[in-house]
Parts: structure tokens; sequence; C-alpha cells
């Protein structure tokens, strides 16, 4: 009886396309800078106008923090840090994740700031910068990418029969723990952060695979795995519902 209630409250849910004003204090920015009267601006701009905000001077303590509290809906990353390098933090959390990641670095160097924004940012700032274009730059990736439907906790709840833990590649099926691969936890990522909309085949070919020529196929067979994970019944899929020559729908969340 659960399961065929998840699947009839998923099927009937059409996504809300309004648009609304933009709340900071919906979103949750995580800084990594070491220095520290440069992380006391970013977070004293970032705060100011409302929005939730976390600071680790390494990646190791970022890594560390998104365990503990989950992941950020946006990472403002310095390049120059201590231990692991800011590229190291976009390479690894991007391996399971699409969080979007706006650079900040003293380092002008026209091939690094083409590197960045090619292989992992959404935006690249250089230092000094004006607060207000930061302000400007956040935001404007922010109404891009979109709310988070799904509280974003260290285990995101969908409902009593499905949860997520990003952070740790794992999903938890009536509160059993099943693993995901990488690229399925990225997969269930975009999916969930696009909740109640229809992700096209295109953007998740563009998202998953950005410098291999991939093709449809290859995305259904990730599909299919992903839903022999978490479905309750596979062949009729109440999570990753297909939109026929379109692409998938991850329902959105109950207010």
């Amino acid at each position: 009886m659960a399961n065929r209630q998840v699947c009839e409250r998923s099927s009937l849910i059409s996504p809300d396309t309004a648009p609304g004003s933009f709340l900071h204090h919906q979103y949750r920015l995580l800084i990594i800078e070491d220095e520290r009267d440069m992380a006391r601006l970013i977070s004293y701009t970032l705060r100011r106008v409302g929005y939730e905000v976390h600071c680790t001077a390494t990646v190791e303590e970022a890594l560390a923090l998104i365990e503990r509290i989950g992941l950020p809906h946006m990472a403002i990353v310095d390049l120059m840090l201590p231990g692991m390098g800011g590229f190291e933090f976009c390479r690894r959390v991007q391996e399971f994740s699409d969080l979007p990641i706006l650079i900040i670095s003293a380092i002008h160097d026209k091939d690094t700031i083409i590197y960045g924004i090619r292989l992992y940012a959404e935006d690249y700032i250089t230092k000094p910068f004006d607060p207000q274009e930061l302000l400007a730059r956040v935001e404007r990736v922010l109404r891009r990418i979109g709310n988070f439907a799904y509280a974003l906790q260290p285990i995101v709840r969908v409902d009593d029969y499905l949860a997520v833990n990003f952070a740790r590649q794992q999903a938890y099926v009536r509160g059993t723990p099943v693993s995901m691969t990488p690229l399925e936890t990225k997969l269930l990522y975009i999916l969930m952060r696009n909740a109640g909309q229809v992700v096209t085949t295109d953007f998740l070919l563009r998202r998953l695979w950005p410098y291999e020529e991939v093709y449809e196929d290859t995305l259904r067979v990730h599909i299919h795995r992903l839903r022999q994970k978490i479905e309750p019944d596979p062949t009729r899929a109440c999570y990753i519902i297909t939109q026929r020559g379109v692409g998938y729908l991850f329902p959105p969340a109950d207010n």
C-alpha cells in the first residue's frame, strides 16, 4: 500500500513554473578561503543580505563540513589553499554532485580562468573585487540554477520510502543503505535539484559527460540502474519519471 501511495503522489503533481522573488535566506553558501580578512569580507557581504554562510579555511574542512551538515546550494572557492587546492575540491565534490561553484582567486592568468570555468565553475572572480559585484554574480548563478526543492541536510529525506546521502553516495530505501556510483549520485542530485521540472536529456548528457561524446542510450543504462536501486517498482517509476521525447522528472517535494 505504501509503495502505491508513493507512485500515486508522484504521478499527479505538475511542475510549478511560476516566477517568484529571490529569497536570499533560502540559500546556504559554503566559503573556502584561508585568508582571514578576505573570508570575513566575503562572509559579511553575503550574510548582510540574508544568505546562510559557512566558512572553512581548507578543502579538508569543507569536505568534512559537507558530510556533517549536507551540501550547500553553492560553494565559493579560493584556488590557493593550504593542503589540497581549490581545483581539487571542485573535482571531488563534482564527482557526486552538480554543485554550483564560484571561484574567487588572486590568479589573473587567462589560462587558469578558462580552465576553471570550462571544467568546474559557473563563474570566476579575480581579487580584489567589488562586494556588489560578488553579490550580483552569486545571485545570477543561483537564479539560473534554482533552489533545491528538498531540504539540504546530511540525509535528504524524500518521503518515508526514500532518503539520500549525497556526500556518502548512498540512498536509503526503507531505511536500508544502498550504495550508488558517483555518476548515479550526480544524476540523482541533478534530478532532485530540479524536482517538479522536466530535465531534458540533452542537459543531463552535458552535465554528466561535459567532455565526452555520449549518446542517449548510455544515459538510459544509468537511469535503468538507478531505478533498480531506488524505485519501489522499477517497471513503474515513481521517482525518475520518463517524459517521452523530452527527458526525466523527479516529483516535487511536499510543502
